[in-house]
């Protein structure tokens, strides 16, 4: 089947050359001019990249982005040299991939390639997106795929340890071996032992007959050891003498046998912590961890789940054989909101509870569960210190909850400093009688973007005895839209809150 790649005609000298290019690695072109019909060509062409050769600060070039990224084509972005910030400029702009000009043709064909490749590594693995996080990890199984050093896979439960563990395999020369699974927490240290290495006829009770372990299933081929934090000490001790020589004993067994495997190890669990805490031990840690991969949760690749979404509804309708009309914008945006402990499983697990549970429309915000569309119980998964073990339960859980909570603060700030930088100033005022450790007094909030404060975007709200935090709250919206004269995004900025947000709370207190 011949690639086909887009090239627009904004730079036409490189356009020209890179046609060329193109044409003679063997590659069908399609030139697009800038008097074309961008969607029109989008609808024609059955595209596996796009190169954009310029004009990229213009806003035809984030439409053409926006529509490859709806289908899930490749772009590639071909930067001016003046550019006083090309990364900057790629990642604001969605790009899959940039190069900064003056280019070679045959490198940006070299480049369209790799990322022709990768996408087909994602739609055979199943490891989606398009943010840069998401495409460092192809970078890196990309990269260890060819060679047969140990591979560490660190990340939380439900980002997908499991596909990239696969990713790795099938891009390896191990790819006719193969593919064995370990769960090590599935299994007791008596029963793991012998599940990995086997055992011979009376090792044990119950021992009938001889049996292959998943060691010697895997010879030629990976074996991947699943949640390998959890495996009992005394197994990582023989786990350590098979990775130094590919070496090991059946249980019961007398005869050493040797095997030829790449092993490749995951876990959600912070191994360095828990090599500090003596529950992992340093010497296996440093074995495993050769070569090591990330796997960041979705709530750090926000830009990835309307395309893991669109995703799911494509293969979960064509499996359960339920049509499905679509998600709103108001949804799509609580879903991309949401904090996802649970990460890209919960968020599958949630997309097939909409297509067999579909009520014949499409779904809108208020047909998100609470749990995912309520931030106020989020909270997320944490690692049990061994140091911490011997606290009681209702002390250690409290202790939990503060720190979730302080995390999530932190987050929170720090999302919104990235995204507008804000200027906060704390105003004081009169004297203000106090009542035990409470003070009486009057709260004001400065309008965003670094601006001086004016009396006219300042607000005031004013506590009195007797009154709850919904008052309080109610008191500072209706405020803040008074000033804003009803406009419910500056509302929003000068609150500190999200626009969906304040919406739902207009409606929660029936401001109108």
């Amino acid at each position: 089947m011949t690639d086909r790649v887009l090239i627009t005609m904004d730079d036409l000298e490189v356009a020209v050359q890179s046609n060329a290019a193109f044409e003679e690695a063997g590659f069908e072109t399609v030139l697009v001019s800038s008097q074309d019909d961008t969607r029109a060509v989008f609808r024609g062409a059955d595209a596996d990249v796009v190169v954009l050769t310029g004009a990229l600060s213009e806003h035809r070039a984030e439409t053409i982005v926006a529509l490859a990224r709806d289908k899930a084509i490749s772009t590639l972005g071909l930067i001016e040299q003046a550019s006083p910030d090309p990364a900057k400029q790629a990642r604001q702009l969605g790009l899959t991939a940039s190069m900064v000009k003056p280019v070679d043709a045959g490198d940006v064909v070299a480049a369209a390639t790799r990322l022709i490749a990768r996408r087909r590594l994602q739609e055979h693995t199943g490891i989606l997106g398009e943010s840069p996080a998401i495409q460092q990890v192809l970078v890196k199984i990309e990269q260890m795929a060819p060679v047969s050093s140990t591979v560490l896979i660190e990340g939380e439960s439900g980002t997908g340890k499991e596909l990239v563990a696969k990713a790795i395999h099938h891009l390896s020369p191990r790819r006719d071996g193969p593919f064995i699974t370990v769960n090590c927490a599935a299994l007791p240290a008596a029963l793991l032992e012998s599940e990995m290495f086997g055992h011979d006829k009376g090792a044990f009770t119950g021992a009938a007959e001889r049996r292959l372990g998943r060691f010697e299933l895997a010879d030629g081929g990976t074996i991947f050891l699943d949640e390998s934090g959890e495996m009992p000490p005394a197994l990582q001790a023989k786990l350590l003498r098979v990775l130094e020589d590919r070496t090991f004993f059946r249980v019961g067994g007398t005869q050493p046998i040797r095997v030829v495997v790449r092993v490749i190890a995951a876990t959600n669990r912070a191994l360095k912590e828990a090599v500090a805490t003596g529950d992992f031990r340093d010497d296996l840690f440093y074995r495993l961890n050769v070569l090591s991969i990330y796997l960041p949760p979705l709530r750090e690749r926000r830009s990835d789940i309307p395309i893991l979404v669109k995703r799911f509804v494509s293969d979960l309708s064509r499996e359960h054989g339920r049509s499905f009309r679509g998600i709103s914008p108001e949804a799509m945006q609580m879903l991309v909101d949401a904090h996802w402990p649970g990460n890209v499983r919960q968020l599958r697990n949630l997309i097939e509870s909409m297509v067999v549970l579909a009520p014949g429309r499409e779904i809108q915000a208020s047909d998100i569960p609470p749990d995912v569309r309520d931030e106020g119980t989020r909270l997320l998964p944490m690692r049990v210190p061994g140091s911490m073990r011997s606290v009681p339960g209702r002390e250690l859980e409290y202790i939990f909850r503060s720190l979730v909570e302080l995390k999530l603060q932190m987050e929170e700030l720090r999302r919104r400093m990235d995204d507008e930088p804000r200027r906060v100033e704390v105003m004081e005022v009169a004297p203000r009688p106090s009542f035990g450790d409470f003070q009486v007094g009057e709260v004001i909030e400065v309008g965003g973007h670094g601006e001086a404060p004016s009396d006219e975007i300042r607000h005031r709200v004013v506590y009195q005895p007797g009154m709850k935090m919904a008052d309080v709250e109610r008191a500072a919206i209706e405020a803040a839209l008074q000033e804003t004269r009803g406009n419910r995004r500056r509302a929003a900025d000068k609150l500190g809150i999200g626009e969906r947000t304040l919406y739902r709370k207009i409606k929660e207190y029936e401001l109108g």
